[in-house]
């Protein structure tokens, strides 16, 4: 067995058996023990994370950072896999910020060199490009970690002016124009609500008195159904009837630009409708306190939108309208 084969063999050897010695690896692989020593510091050098101790009980250990065997990629797998990770640059704050930037400064590294100048070539070709954003987003890996393994945290949130504590249980994180949100259950609102994560100044990992949910088959994909269906399981009947009076209905009719710039908002994607002729609608229920961002939104839109329900967002339309019109009269 050549000298390459035998390392990559022992890298996985190493990863399948987690806790090991020399003379069970010298046994295995036929040679003597000196020479898995040697392969050892080889792979550790390499960057397997290995773990000595030494006694009549010792041996070597893989620390929980294992080191994953080659993958064979095509050249353009190879290219399209560096610009993926490439395009997260423009995030200052990920919750893999340095994980992402060690990776793929190994990818690159190890590229042949007319794979690598073929990248270089379109660095300046072919971009993703992201608002660039002031606000900060220390928690992000918190909140990931939390919505992966179901767990409650107490946060803390400021909104419209006002810092709350609020019990929640994410159920993802998502980036979009710059800026990072949480998905979470809210315990005090019984529901799903959407949080800024820049808006998010503390959290604690032990909420206590509060159990998790079980969400493992919620995610950002199909949360609004469970908005709409499921937050009002479990809930008394006063609890029902505040989150009923909570929602108000949202009926607007839209011009195929209209229908455009609604595409991308997230949150339209349950209340969009699209006609054969690119024209549309949004229509469903939607949170009673949030006519004021409604409002901006369909101003925005101008021209392109014309909302008929619900008469609070027909007025705060007027009212915001008439606001703008006296700064410039």
């Amino acid at each position: 067995m050549s000298k390459s084969k035998r390392l990559l063999d022992l890298m996985m050897t190493v990863n399948r058996k987690r806790k090991f010695n020399v003379r069970e690896l010298a046994d295995e692989f036929g040679v003597s023990t000196r020479t898995i020593l040697r392969d050892l510091q080889e792979l550790g050098e390499l960057g397997v994370p290995l773990y000595s101790e030494v006694g009549p009980h010792g041996g070597y250990q893989v620390l929980n950072e294992r080191i994953l065997p080659p993958i064979a990629f095509t050249e353009e797998e190879a290219v399209a896999i560096f610009f993926a990770s490439h395009a997260l640059r423009h995030y200052e704050y990920l919750p893999f910020k340095e994980a992402s930037v060690t990776a793929l400064r190994k990818f690159y590294h190890y590229m042949p060199g007319d794979v690598r100048d073929r990248i270089d070539e379109m660095k300046h070709r072919i971009d993703f490009v992201t608002p660039a954003r002031q606000a900060e987003f220390p928690y992000l890996s918190v909140l990931l970690e939390a919505a992966i393994d179901q767990k409650v945290l107490l946060i803390g949130y400021e909104s419209r002016g006002e810092r709350r504590l609020r019990p929640v249980q994410p159920v993802g994180i998502y980036a979009s124009n710059g800026l990072w949100y949480c998905p979470a259950y809210c315990f005090l609102r019984g529901g799903i609500r959407v949080f800024r994560c820049d808006r998010i100044d503390a959290v604690e990992e032990e909420a206590s008195g509060y159990e998790p949910l079980d969400l493992r088959r919620v995610h950002l994909g199909n949360r609004h159904e469970y908005t709409a269906e499921g937050q009002l399981r479990g809930q008394s009947d006063g609890a029902k009837a505040q989150i009923s009076r909570n929602k108000v209905r949202l009926y607007a009719e839209l011009t195929a630009e209209g229908v455009q710039a609604c595409e991308a908002e997230l949150w339209s994607a349950s209340l969009l409708h699209i006609r054969a002729d690119g024209t549309g609608w949004l229509e469903g229920e939607a949170p009673a306190q949030d006519m004021r961002f409604f409002a901006r939104f369909f101003t925005g839109l101008g021209n392109e939108a014309m909302v008929h329900e619900p008469p609070e967002l027909v007025e705060e339309l007027k009212t915001m309208l008439e606001e703008m019109l006296r700064k410039y009269s």
